[in-house]
Parts: C-alpha cells; sequence; structure tokens
C-alpha cells in the first residue's frame, strides 16, 4: 500500500510538472532558509532557496515541501551522481542576485541515467523537464561536473538495473536448485523487508549481511548495497517480490550480464522446513554441473 502511495503521488507530480512551467523570470520573488523538514535538498551547497522556485511553487509548507518528497524514490536510486543538484536547483533555486538554472548539458546527463529509472518503476520523463527549455551555455547555468575519475576496480563493480522480475520458486526440489545454482553467477542468501515506516523512507531493506553460496563476481563489501538499489530501482518487482511483515529469508542465484549489470533470475524463499535447500547449500560445494 506504501508503495502505491509513492507511485500515486510521483505520478501527481509528473502531471503537475507540466501544469506549472509557465515562470515568469520577471515576477517578484523572495528569499527563504531552505526548511530542515525538506530533507531531500539538506547539504547542496547552501542555505537560501528562491520563491516561487522555477516549477511555480510558491508555498513551501503547502508546495515546495511535500512535493519536493515525491522525488525521493528515484534521487534514493542514485540513478546520476548529480541528479540531486539538478532536481533541488528547480524545487530550491539558489537565492543569488539572478536566476541560475540547470544548464541543458546537465539536464540531458541526469535524463540519460535517471529517466530508464523511472520507466521502471512506470513513468514517463516529465515534459516540464524537457532539456531544451533549459540554457545551452554553460557560463550562466549549472554545469555537470566533469565525470570523476575511477579506479579499474570500482568501474568493472556490477551494477544493478531494471528487469523483469524474477521467478519466485516456493518449496523447489534439489534437482531444480542445483540446476539452478549451475546457470547462475552467483547465489546469495539475504534477508529482506518491507519496511513499516514515515512516507518517502525506503520501503524495501536487506537485513544483516548477505551470505555466499556461490560469490562468482561479486565483492563482499558491495553486494548488501547492490541488493539494496537494486529493490529500490525495481520497486514494482520488488513489491510483488518481498512480503510485508516479518522479513523473509531468500536464497537469491543471479547473472552478470555482458555490460556489467546485474540480474536476479530465481528466489528461492527459504523456509525452515525447507529441506531442500539446506541440503542443496551443502551439497553445492561437491557439486559437478
Amino acid at each position: 500500500m506504501a508503495l502505491f502511495v509513492i507511485l500515486h503521488s510521483l505520478a501527481a507530480l509528473l502531471s503537475l510538472l507540466a501544469q506549472c512551467w509557465a515562470f515568469d523570470l520577471g515576477q517578484s520573488t523572495r528569499c527563504v532558509a531552505i526548511p530542515h523538514q525538506m530533507s531531500v535538498c539538506q547539504d547542496v551547497g547552501y542555505s537560501e532557496m528562491r520563491l516561487p522556485n522555477f516549477l511555480g511553487h510558491s508555498s513551501l509548507e503547502g508546495e515546495v515541501v511535500p512535493r519536493s518528497e515525491d522525488w525521493r524514490p528515484l534521487l534514493q536510486t542514485g540513478c546520476h551522481p548529480q541528479a540531486k543538484a539538478f532536481l533541488c536547483s528547480l524545487i530550491a533555486p539558489v537565492c543569488l542576485d539572478t536566476f541560475i538554472q540547470p544548464c541543458r548539458s546537465l539536464c540531458v546527463a541526469v535524463r540519460t541515467s535517471c529517466a530508464p529509472v523511472l520507466a521502471c518503476q512506470g513513468h514517463a520523463w516529465p515534459e516540464a523537464l524537457d532539456c531544451d527549455r533549459f540554457p545551452a551555455h554553460d557560463d550562466m547555468c549549472l554545469n555537470s561536473l566533469p565525470k570523476p575519475t575511477r579506479s579499474y576496480l570500482l568501474k568493472d563493480l556490477p551494477q544493478p538495473a531494471c528487469q523483469d522480475c524474477p521467478a519466485v520458486n516456493e518449496f523447489p526440489s534439489l534437482k531444480v536448485l542445483l540446476d539452478s545454482f549451475c546457470l547462475s553467477d552467483f547465489v546469495i542468501r539475504a534477508k529482506l523487508s518491507r519496511r513499516r515506516v514515515l512516507s518517502g523512507e525506503p520501503e524495501f531493506e536487506v537485513e544483516d549481511r548477505v551470505e555466499f553460496i556461490l560469490q562468482g563476481p561479486l565483492l563482499p563489501y558491495d553486494t548488501n548495497s547492490l541488493l539494496q538499489q537494486w529493490l529500490l530501482i525495481n520497486l514494482r518487482c520488488a513489491q510483488t517480490l518481498v512480503r510485508p511483515g516479518r522479513a523473509q529469508l531468500y536464497l537469491i542465484a543471479g547473472t552478470v550480464q555482458s555490460k556489467g549489470t546485474v540480474a536476479l533470475k530465481h528466489l528461492f524463499p527459504w523456509h525452515k522446513k525447507d529441506v531442500n535447500i539446506a541440503v542443496a547449500t551443502r551439497k553445492w560445494k561437491h557439486h559437478k554441473c
């Protein structure tokens, strides 16, 4: 239910953006402090914002703060390192002597990375954020930063991506389990939960440390975060896979695609009475595919 509320709220926001874009740069504006409850735009490098903002919102409590929270599910996916700067430059524009809009190049960079995530969550990139509406000259707008230099190791880390929901197999046979292991690049044991918390917080969580049955290309320090990001990107799929209530232990088998993206292929709920999963994990060390 909480996920439905988030997605419904985001859909309403995207619809409203198209109606609110007509912002007159010549209209009277005022500077206000960015409120603490506007958490998505904290730590952006400045403390005061201009109202109305570039989305036409003039009321902090009635429009700006609640609608800023609708972007949290997208920002939490980490779809682009400057997605927060881009969105906050529109939601909470910096209060200077001149209006500073995001550059077209920044919009394009964020859209390229984040539009597929929005699509995975059931939404198109909003027309109100059409990149052609932003200034093309980088000297009078918020520019994109150069891509950080990454080490060879970081560059090749497997990454989560949008995908079709993996199959869920309740009480699989021993043969099905071992065959699945043989066709997978990794097999992990993870406890997943659907959290009952305030709106705007992550609904899904990876509890405890992920354990490896077959490690493959995954790295121990990165796998918890990788699985958490996968759940955030594939929100609609996560709603189907992870049951509400107590945390559920799963055996998860998957592959790493040629582009370095992780694809989960099979989820096996690990029930206490399921002997086959326990036997399969023990036999796997000596099993020949």
